[in-house]
């Protein structure tokens, strides 16, 4: 298990090589917030109708569009075990009836990549660039990340760790991989959310959630939610935290942001294998101590 922390702005040294890692559904977060700068600069609104459907970018971004996943496909998990190569984008939406909406949008809730592809093409569609360019301009950039890529095909997987697997077809991640060191993941949310790339407002609403129940079994979540690209949860002790887990083939990943008080710190963790709620309490024990060692005046190494 890797881990890296960022305490008050200050990386802190790593204790662990600095693999690339993917960065699996963390992505979601990247992309929220590249569409939403789209929103700061009037480019695009939150709450207007897009054409991929009778749904808004608030409910895309919220999963809250309707619309179905293609995890729900046991074709899929089987073609990704086969080592095939992935379905283009218009067969993977075919297969899953993409245009039907399995509610109405707004009135019920459910994870979705497919809303992120439609995130992807909005952004792409808005900027003129392709995602990769949009985000070195929109994100990358502007947050001092200089090891982050998008990763687009096997080749663009050499040298990154992939936990339990060997080979990986990133194809088959239709919103976009990517892929960069744990320390970017954790400095990357931390800046997000602690800097001005988006006015209060936009980061206000990123970080209003759906509640979407009560304990998740073997999860640190008492009060799960989902807002803007970024699960959001209460813990026991009445914390609240907000980043995003990832899982995919062979590993997963924790990314998130712990406000208390004037003090903050944000963690990414990652570990070979698929036991989420591991990496989760792993995560919150670093933010815990870290943020208790800053308050001593010690923070940790």
């Amino acid at each position: 298990m890797q881990f890296s922390l960022v305490v008050e702005g200050r990386p802190l040294p790593a204790a662990q090589p600095a693999d690339r890692v993917p960065w699996w559904s963390f992505t979601k977060t990247v992309l929220a917030a590249t569409a939403l700068t789209l929103v700061r600069d009037g480019l695009v609104e939150l709450d207007a109708q897009l054409p991929e459907g009778p749904f808004t970018l608030r409910q895309l971004l919220r999963h809250e569009a309707g619309l179905a996943d293609y995890g729900e496909l046991s074709e899929y998990h089987a073609a990704v075990a086969r080592h095939e190569a992935p379905w283009s984008a218009a067969d993977m939406l075919q297969r899953l009836d993409a245009t039907r909406l399995r509610y109405q949008p707004g009135a019920g809730w459910g994870y979705s990549n497919v809303g992120y592809l439609y995130v992807l093409r909005l952004i792409e569609r808005t900027t003129g660039l392709t995602l990769e360019q949009a985000l070195q301009q929109r994100i990358f950039a502007p947050l001092g990340l200089t090891q982050v890529r998008l990763a687009a095909s096997t080749a663009d997987l050499h040298g990154v760790c992939l936990g339990d697997i060997c080979t990986y077809d990133p194809g088959w991640v239709y919103h976009g991989l990517l892929v960069g060191p744990l320390s970017e993941a954790a400095l990357c949310l931390d800046r997000l959310l602690t800097g001005n790339l988006l006015p209060d407002e936009l980061l206000q609403a990123m970080q209003t959630a759906r509640v979407l129940g009560g304990p998740i079994p073997g999860r640190p979540w008492v009060s799960p939610g989902y807002a803007l690209g970024l699960m959001k949860g209460g813990l026991a002790n009445g914390v609240s935290l907000c980043g995003h887990t990832g899982a995919g083939p062979g590993s997963v990943i924790a990314v998130y942001h712990q406000a208390q008080g004037e003090r903050t710190a944000s963690c990414a963790v990652f570990a070979a294998g698929a036991d989420q709620g591991a990496i989760e309490a792993e995560m919150v024990r670093q933010l815990a101590a870290s943020l208790a060692a800053d308050e001593q005046g010690s923070p940790r190494a």
